[in-house]
């Protein structure tokens, strides 16, 4: 079980996050059994996946996504705010968010034939959230001259 540090949603997310659509995450083990929602293993509570865009501007160089899912636990699904311009989605902010990071080692494989091992294992993280609000503050991005 990795390690749960908890931060500041503006910490993660500064130029905000743009609430994109929430769904039950699904345990495999259980499909088909009534009740397939996956569970926390540390708290046993509902896990929500929570998709956001972040807003940084640099978020998507790189290769890295813009879009970022956040693990909400939580017995109900999470609502988001009202969005303050009618058509577009709300920014959000979490409660209680996590950050845990991990090596991603789906990359890794054996060598063949007795060649070179070749490992493209990367540092990552993934988020885990209490719930969703509306955020305290919305952040612009900085003016360019």
């Amino acid at each position: 079980m990795g390690i749960r540090v908890e931060i500041p949603s503006d910490a993660a997310f500064p130029n905000g996050a743009l609430f994109l659509g929430v769904q039950a995450e699904t345990d495999f083990d259980k499909r088909g059994q009534g009740d397939d929602q996956a569970r926390d293993k540390q708290t046993g509570q509902r896990v929500w996946a929570v998709t956001v865009m972040d807003l940084d501007p640099e978020a998507s160089r790189f290769g890295r996504n813009a879009q970022v899912k956040v693990k909400v636990l939580a017995e109900q699904q999470p609502v988001p705010p009202v969005a303050k311009i009618p058509g577009y989605p709300p920014v959000v902010a979490f409660e209680g968010l996590q950050f845990t990071p991990y090596v991603d080692d789906k990359k890794c494989r054996a060598p063949r034939d007795g060649g070179a091992h070749r490992c493209r294992a990367q540092q990552t993280y993934s988020f885990r959230a209490t719930g969703i609000c509306e955020p305290a503050r919305v952040a612009m991005p900085e003016q360019v001259a």
